[in-house]
């Protein structure tokens, strides 16, 4: 296997695969430079908008970034100098630290109330990971997905912030124990695997709808080829919690039944999951449901997406012909 496959992966301790490179430009997004500071204010703002568009339409909103391991485990790193507190996710929530002389730039400080409503808008994960992250690891080690101990615990987090009753039993469902090479270790030739458990989570939950280039990669058995655009509801007639949810996420939520959204699944009477960092706005004022939460990895906000996103326009435009042909 050539080095190219692996320019983007640094090889840490003791087993620890970390996205450094790539398009997302990873590492350079830990630093004081004008554009992330600027592409933070951007992301600031387009949360903002986005709560109060929510508030009108009668619709509590949370936003949600999955750190980057780099983030929660850099004491892992070799060799690489990281600053957690200068992570996209961090300064989302509390802008640079001030000792940064960017810190100082005009706006960072300026509307406290942004600030605050920011604070009740997203839900921290920064902190309670890094408090948690001697205990589980929380993040595989040959992969850039979270383990489920570290979507159990961003689960619970969210369930605080909406105020809802997360079930207490997801743990204890079922598990199996497997060896797997993620998507940072298949890379290697021979590729690095580690072990790890897999956790059945799905009981009270039932898919209800799969969009149908859903159905047909899950047909032809390539639902791994399957990325923004990807759509499903789940219903729940026995749900903790009776509220309706829309979820626009990414790999971390996912449509099949192993992550974010199969947990929220279980916990609401219904959540509709969009493969997507941009919100249909048209498909959520459809839909009228009780809370929109939108989920990014943190490596992706190196981009600020646009909210004029139709799922409708996007999976005609991208998969059309697929689904039709097949």
């Amino acid at each position: 296997m050539s080095d190219t496959a692996t320019d983007h992966i640094h090889v840490g301790k003791d087993g620890w695969l970390f996205v450094v490179a790539g398009s997302n430009n990873v590492i350079a997004q830990f630093n004081e430079s004008g554009f992330m500071a600027h592409q933070t204010e951007l992301w600031r703002q387009l949360i903002a908008a986005r709560a109060e568009r929510a508030r009108g339409l009668g619709i509590a909103y949370r936003h949600v970034v999955v750190p980057e391991k780099l983030c929660i485990y850099e004491n892992f790193v070799d060799g690489i100098a990281v600053d957690h507190r200068l992570s996209p996710a961090r300064r989302l929530i509390r802008g640079l630290p001030r000792r940064h002389p960017l810190a100082r730039l005009k706006g960072w400080l300026r509307d406290r109330r942004t600030t605050r409503a920011l604070r009740t808008i997203c839900v921290d994960l920064v902190g309670p990971m890094r408090a948690a992250r001697a205990r589980a690891d929380l993040f595989y080690r040959t992969d850039s997905h979270w383990t489920f101990a570290g979507c159990h615990l961003a689960y619970r987090e969210i369930c605080r912030a909406l105020r809802a009753s997360p079930r207490e039993d997801l743990a204890e469902r079922g598990s199996r124990e497997t060896e797997i090479a993620g998507d940072l270790g298949s890379r290697f030739d021979p590729p690095r695997t580690e072990r790890a458990r897999i956790h059945d989570l799905q009981r009270d939950a039932v898919r209800s709808y799969a969009s149908p280039i859903v159905a047909a990669r899950e047909a032809a058995g390539r639902p791994d080829t399957l990325h923004v655009g990807s759509h499903v509801i789940y219903r729940n007639a026995s749900p903790a919690d009776p509220r309706r949810l829309v979820l626009f996420g990414d790999s971390y939520a996912h449509f099949a039944p192993l992550m974010l959204t199969i947990m929220l699944a279980e916990t609401f009477a219904e959540v509709h999951f969009i493969w997507s960092t941009a919100i249909d706005w048209s498909y959520v004022e459809a839909v009228r449901p009780d809370i929109v939460l939108t989920e990014i990895a943190e490596r992706f906000m190196f981009r600020v997406p646009d909210d004029s996103f139709s799922l409708i326009d996007y999976a005609a435009e991208r998969f059309g012909e697929e689904v039709v042909g097949g």
